[in-house]
């Protein structure tokens, strides 16, 4: 905790120069690596392409879409309970349940096999979208979690 005191107002989020979409930027910051923002933008935007000639429909409704899938809406913290760690479930918010999405889907798409970077995070983004893939998997993996640990909620 500060020491200082809390932010006096919350970031917003830029949106993207082609899209103008805000979640766009964000997943473009998420894929980000050493500084190298021209590069991200350029494998999103090869991914948004792959998407379009996969799906035949609009790839910010599939982003959007896989986004909203993957979000969890609760998860579990571990504290510390007369001198034992336990696995406590809180409810998320909806800024940390879209960070913790896009992150997810990230790490799922690095970990595909495949060729290039915008092909598998397209992949992952079509394949959220229906409903499946890894990323799907790891919030249907952190709900279970809470589920089983639901007798420690009264904890918080």
């Amino acid at each position: 905790m500060s020491r200082r005191g809390t932010a006096e107002k919350k970031k917003t989020a830029k949106s993207d120069p082609i899209y103008r979409n805000r979640l766009v930027n964000m997943v473009i910051n998420r894929i980000l690596k050493h500084g190298k923002k021209s590069l991200a933008y350029k494998i999103l935007y090869r991914a948004v392409k792959k998407i379009h000639q996969k799906t035949e429909i609009n790839p910010l409704l599939v982003l959007r879409q896989a986004i909203r899938r993957v979000t969890p809406r609760i998860a579990v913290k571990a504290r510390r309970v007369s001198g034992l760690s336990q696995q406590i479930p809180i409810e998320i918010r909806s800024t940390r349940g879209k960070a913790l999405a896009i992150r997810w889907l990230l790490a799922a798409s690095r970990k595909r096999p495949g060729r290039n970077m915008a092909f598998k995070l397209s992949s992952e983004l079509v394949d959220a979208a229906k409903g499946s893939g890894d990323a799907i998997r790891k919030r249907e993996e952190t709900h279970r979690m809470a589920e089983a640990n639901r007798a420690f909620a009264h904890l918080r």
